[in-house]
This record gives C-alpha cells, structure tokens and sequence, in this order.
C-alpha cells in the first residue's frame, strides 16, 4: 500500500509570519530552518513512497529545493493543510492509497508516529483518517494551562469514544479538570494531539469539496470540517507522556522546542 507524505508550508500567519523559514538552534551551534528540520524528520519514516514539500511561496520553494525537498506548487487559496495537501495531489496525479499530512511546524514528530498511522490503515480499511494523541503527564500538561493563562493559542487537545473515534479536537485544554482533580494524576485524562493526518486518497478530494464548518472556522482547526461532514478521525493513542514533543505554534516555543532538540542530539 504505497503512502505520499506531504509536508504543507505557508508563510503567512497571523500569529507567527515566515514561520517555516524561522531558524532554530541545534546542539552544534548551527542552525537549520524548521522547514528544512520537519522534512528531516519525515524523511526517517519508513515505507515512503514520495516526500514532498507542498507551499503557495516562492522563498520557502528556493529554501526547500536548497536542502534537496521536492517542492509542488500550490494556490495561496489553500485555507489550512489539508486543503493544500487535497491541491497538491490534484495537481501532481498522485495516485498513492494513503497521504500523509506531515506538520511543517513539527520537528519533533517521531517517525514511529507515523509509521503506526500508516500501520493501522493498512491493516483496518475502515479508516478513512487517522491521527496520534498522546496522554498528558503533569509537566505537559502545565505547559497547556500556561499557555492558556498568557492567552498564547497553543497545542491541541481531543477527545474520543470508546472505539477512539474523535469526538472534538479544541484549543481548549479539554476535559476540563479541578485542581485537585488534576494532581491526583501522574498521567493526566488531557490528550495532545498531535499534528499528523494519514487519509486514504479519496477522502482528501472529499475534503476540498466540502465548504468550510463552523466549529472548523471557530477553532481554527482544519480536522474538525471531517467531524461536521460525519466522517470520522481515528485518534490512534501513542505512548509516551509527550514530554519531547511540542509544535512550533508562536514564537515563544522556539525556545522550548530547540531546549528539546539539544536533548535529543539532532544535528
């Protein structure tokens, strides 16, 4: 079952402008730009068929093709990644069962998120959309309500059934729990969900056809136009408690992510 990943970048933001050429800082006191870094770390995902790099920008194009990315060109009409990605495999006929929607702002995706996704398509042919939660431990979790707190639109949270179909993704940190609720946990009922999306081929032409929901627009969260058209997201639980993963959601958590990224040596 050959799989595509495709890695959208956009250069405007609201909350942070030219954020996929925004440099970060390794251990080796170089520095690479997160673009370039969120394609390394796609590119350890075993199976791969294609990488591409999908983008509406000219500079993000010279910069992709300088660090050897194959780049398609999309319309700057793309509302989110999503809708990029649904373009991008219009435009270049890919053919490939299964797509994958590799977060540009997300350096510290594991592969072996990735390869799970892939893994439970592969073997369930009822999914149509699968995504990666991770449960909260304390540390991250804290690192939610913060950015609630400071009113920094940050990470996001889901909530699932019992057969793990989603039943909301939100900005908020959901559930709501008490204080004394909440340190009565080592691992905390809060999942983070992680960025990444594997569809089967046809849902993403779906997609592109459906207009844009209300709770999708509300939010700001592309995944949540599947949820309103009855299409259900398979939230595939990953194991961890997220302590070395965070996105590059505002400029603030550059610092956190290359505080990581020292931990883990990348180079």
């Amino acid at each position: 079952m050959k799989t595509t990943i495709i890695i959208p970048a956009r250069f405007e933001s609201s909350r942070f402008p030219g954020k996929p050429l925004a440099p970060l800082k390794l251990k080796n006191g170089l520095s690479k730009p997160l673009i370039q870094l969120s394609w390394e770390a796609a590119n350890k995902t075993k199976g791969i068929n294609n990488i591409f790099i999908a983008t509406d920008n000219s500079k993000i194009k010279e910069v992709a093709e300088s660090f050897g990315a194959n780049v398609i060109m999309t319309s700057s009409d793309c509302e989110n990644g999503t809708a990029r990605c649904a373009e991008a495999v219009r435009l270049h006929q890919i053919e490939d069962e299964i797509i994958v929607n590799f977060q540009g702002d997300a350096p510290l995706t594991p592969n072996k998120f990735v390869e799970n996704l892939i893994e439970r398509m592969q073997v369930d042919r009822s999914i149509y959309v699968s995504t990666p939660v991770l449960r909260c431990g304390q540390k991250h979790y804290q690192q939610f309500l913060n950015d609630r707190k400071n009113d920094r639109v940050g990470a996001t949270t889901a909530v699932f059934d019992n057969n793990n179909d989603a039943l909301y993704f939100s900005k908020e940190v959901i559930p709501f729990l008490s204080k004394t609720d909440a340190k009565s946990y080592s691992l905390i009922p809060v999942y983070h969900h992680v960025g990444v999306y594997a569809y089967r081929n046809e849902v993403l032409s779906k997609y592109a056809n459906w207009e844009e929901t209300p709770l999708e627009k509300l939010e700001g969260l592309e995944q949540l136009r599947f949820l309103e058209n009855a299409m259900k997201v398979k939230c595939v639980l990953m194991q961890g408690t997220g302590s070395s993963f965070w996105e590059l959601n505002n400029p603030s958590d550059i610092i956190i992510i290359e505080k990581i990224l020292g931990e883990l040596d990348v180079r």
